[in-house]
């Protein structure tokens, strides 16, 4: 009984270990829920352990996946992967053009490239509601989304050119930990298209998931809703090869 016993709380503290244990620049994101922008139909979301990537990928951390996957440089991409604006903010297929930062977010990249890098470093993009209910946070609290001040803010960043091009960490250190969720680039999720915004809601099939509907958020009367209205718009009017100079990435991680 005694060896059981010990076997048991060995086994607890293995687990209770390797849980713990940080993943090398990502923040672990505590489960959760939220209620999500859907339209009518919004109801609670609820969000598992996982991990974050700090920062957006850079321009560095991409290049150095180009050096090892050099299908995915400019001059060999294939077409169904990704547009002619893929990296077009390179000069050539690993060095940017002069005035581009390596430590400013890359973008330029499809999801294909962004989902393979992702899985290159034995991680994934996160999903629209992983992505959201980070996004939410601010210094202090993991939900400020009824805080005027930092509404004004996400409202703010959508105006400013440029933005892009900022070093990443140049936000502010939101709740869990993680940098830069708004204020430099829009970023890339694994289901940026599973949301439907030709009509009211999530659940609504009808009509073409590549429909710009943003139209909606016009008389929105809470500043929030109206960021996050921008937000689903963008995701449902692109398309998985579309490489856009505002729009990168970040990675994600299960918790096993």
């Amino acid at each position: 009984m005694f060896y059981r016993i010990l076997i048991v709380v060995f086994i607890t503290l293995c687990s209770l270990v390797s849980y713990s244990q940080k993943e090398e620049n990502m923040a672990l994101i505590k489960k959760g829920s939220y209620i999500p922008l859907y339209g009518n139909d919004s109801t609670t979301v609820y969000v598992d352990d996982f991990y974050l990537d700090i920062y957006p990928v850079t321009n560095a951390d991409f290049i150095k996946f180009l050096k090892d996957n050099p299908q995915w440089n400019k001059s060999n991409i294939i077409a169904l992967y990704a547009d002619e604006k893929y990296l077009s903010q390179f000069k050539t297929n690993l060095t940017l053009k002069e005035g581009e930062l390596m430590d400013a977010p890359v973008t330029n990249v499809s999801w294909f490239a962004a989902k393979k890098y992702c899985e290159c470093q034995g991680k994934r993009l996160p999903t629209i509601d992983e992505w959201e209910y980070v996004a939410n946070a601010d210094e202090t609290s993991p939900d400020a989304r009824l805080k005027e001040d930092y509404n004004k803010f996400i409202l703010s960043w959508y105006e400013k050119p440029n933005a892009y091009n900022q070093k990443v960490g140049s936000t502010f250190k939101n709740y869990w930990g993680v940098y830069d969720m708004h204020g430099l680039v829009w970023e890339w999720v694994d289901d940026f298209n599973s949301v439907l915004l030709s009509g009211e809601s999530r659940g609504d099939l009808e009509g073409s998931n590549e429909l710009f509907c943003g139209g909606a958020a016009v008389g929105a009367t809470d500043l929030m809703n109206y960021a996050a209205f921008m937000r689903y718009a963008f995701r449902g009017s692109i398309k998985a090869k579309y490489s856009i100079r505002n729009l990168g990435f970040r990675c994600a991680k299960s918790v096993k």
